[in-house]
Parts: C-alpha cells; structure tokens; sequence
C-alpha cells in the first residue's frame, strides 16, 4: 500500500513520462542500449529540437542521465532496473487488455473478431 508522499510523487513522475508516446519510445529505444541524442533522433524519426524537449522531461523525471562521451553525450537510462520495470509493466499491460478482450468478446472462444 502506497502512504508515502514520495512514494506516490515517484509514480506520478513515472506515469507523467509515460504519458507520451515520444517518451515511451525513447525509453523503450534507451532499454536496449545507451544513444546519443543525433542517432536517437534518426532511428526514432523526429527532430533533434523535439527529442531534446523529450529528453529534458525524462531527465527531469530522473528516468534517464546524460553521460559526457568525449565531446558528445550519450544518453541511457538512470538504472537498468528501469528497463526491467518497462518490461514487466508492458508484459502486465497487454496480458490485461487480452483478458479484456476475451471477456468482451461475443464470440465462441479462437472465432470471430477476437480469435
């Protein structure tokens, strides 16, 4: 049971980062491992300026570090234990909407729209 004031303002910083999709798919491309913001920018298709906005948000919510690589930097996620947590939400999320669907459907069970 979450009672701690900080507990609850570490969820809602996790959820507030969730909240975009941008976001989400920059956590889900740092998971795999650490990007510098050019490259990131290319293998996600959107503008530096716009990944940069991004990325300050997931600083801010302590989700991901920049990292001084020479003259660049490289960005990863703060704990690797985050990526774990990224998957094992996904993994929750989906199994949820399957057993959503399957309650919801009208269907003999592997027929119709849901099969």
């Amino acid at each position: 049971m979450l009672t701690l004031a900080s507990d609850i303002e570490v969820l809602a910083r996790f959820g507030r980062a969730l909240a975009d999709p941008l976001r989400c798919r920059i956590l889900l491309a740092l998971r795999e491992e650490p990007a510098h913001p050019s490259d990131l920018a290319d293998t996600l298709s959107v503008s530096r300026s716009r990944l940069s906005n991004h990325l300050a948000c997931l600083r801010d919510c302590g989700l991901v570090v920049a990292v001084p690589d020479g003259r660049r930097t490289r960005y990863e996620l703060a704990d690797q234990r985050l990526g774990r947590a990224l998957d094992t939400l996904r993994t929750a999320v989906v199994a949820v909407e399957r057993d959503r669907a399957e309650q919801d459907c009208p269907h003999a069970e592997g027929q119709g729209c849901c099969g």
